[in-house]
């Protein structure tokens, strides 16, 4: 059974233009619904993402129920942090992949969420099934995923006028000099590493991240941190750490150097996330517990008496209060 959505054109432009500003979805995201024959133009079928649509135009959206796809061995458990009729908030383990993809050969988060049989929304195409934001593949932390196709689209424009975010916890090598850094400069695919970002390029994405210290090691060398992103770009944080010569400890991709400390995974963590519920329209704060191992190293490395200073609540929130 297909959920079906009309919108009305207001200024004339590009349909596939058109429907990733109302649907808040990327245009290669729309252009594969307009193609697999999902949209339609007032009474008539359009596969053509570049057809100009004029003013009061009517333009329906079949997004197609999710579709069965080869089970893939499930070997793990993600927790719920909350979960109602709209939406869930899991707490995502390192290592694993958010959505499939041709280069993904293990089971991911969205084969996880269709095994549990979780209502998920489609609005973001068959392989980000419920996926709003997203976290790389070593990064833990708190994500919200949408069940319906409303909410996913009410999340989606938070993320767009910023009242949806997230605060991380990192632990970098070596340490910030200043109690807030804040980097602004912009971020494109690195002509060097493919695999890599990079920065400054002027044909990058704007970005901005905040950086502030929480707590330094005994002996000096490594520095616990908290970071608020005002953007959301690819490898944002790593990215603009790299430009301050500072790196996270286990990030193999961006710190080359021998003298960084081993860690088994990159210790970077989506610590707090907080949004407008789609329903209630209340806003609602949640943190994520850390896993075992980088929970271990945080209490080994840093000293208690400041771990419970800034580990209480709203000291990480009201430490960037003045930069919101």
């Amino acid at each position: 059974m297909l959920n079906s959505q009309e919108y009305y054109v207001n200024t004339p432009q590009r349909l596939d233009q058109f429907l990733s500003e109302v649907l808040h979805q990327t245009r290669s995201q729309v252009v594969t619904l307009i193609k697999k024959g999902c949209v339609v133009v007032d009474t008539k079928l359009s596969t053509k993402p570049g057809m100009k649509l004029k003013v009061d135009q009517k333009v329906t959206v079949d997004f197609p129920d999710i579709q069965e796809s080869i089970p893939l061995e499930i070997d793990f458990d993600v927790e719920i942090l909350y979960e109602d009729e709209e939406l869930l908030v899991i707490n995502k383990p390192s290592g694993l992949t958010v959505h499939p993809a041709p280069s993904v050969k293990e089971a991911t988060l969205v084969d996880w969420l269709k095994h549990k049989g979780i209502r998920l929304s489609t609005i973001s195409g068959e392989e980000r099934h419920g996926i709003v934001h997203r976290l790389d593949k070593g990064t833990s932390g708190a994500m919200v995923v949408a069940k319906t196709n409303e909410a996913h689209q009410f999340l989606s424009e938070q993320l767009q006028d910023k009242s949806m975010g997230r605060y991380y916890i990192a632990v970098i090598t070596p340490p910030l000099k200043d109690d807030i850094t804040e980097v602004e400069l912009p971020i494109a695919r690195s002509s060097a590493n493919r695999l890599k970002m990079g920065y400054g390029n002027s044909n990058g994405k704007y970005a901005k991240t905040l950086f502030k210290q929480l707590a330094l090691s005994d002996d000096e060398k490594i520095q616990l941190i908290a970071c608020k992103l005002f953007t959301g770009r690819t490898h944002q944080i790593r990215v603009h750490l790299e430009s301050l010569n500072r790196h996270i400890l286990g990030d193999h991709l961006y710190a080359t150097s021998p003298k960084v400390p081993k860690s088994e995974r990159i210790l970077l963590h989506a610590y707090e996330l907080y949004f407008i519920h789609p329903k209630t329209e209340k806003k609602l704060i949640f943190q994520a517990s850390f896993d075992t191992y980088m929970k271990e190293i945080i209490e080994n490395k840093f000293s208690k008496e400041i771990l419970d200073e800034v580990f209480a609540p709203q000291y990480i929130t009201n430490s960037f209060a003045a930069y919101s």
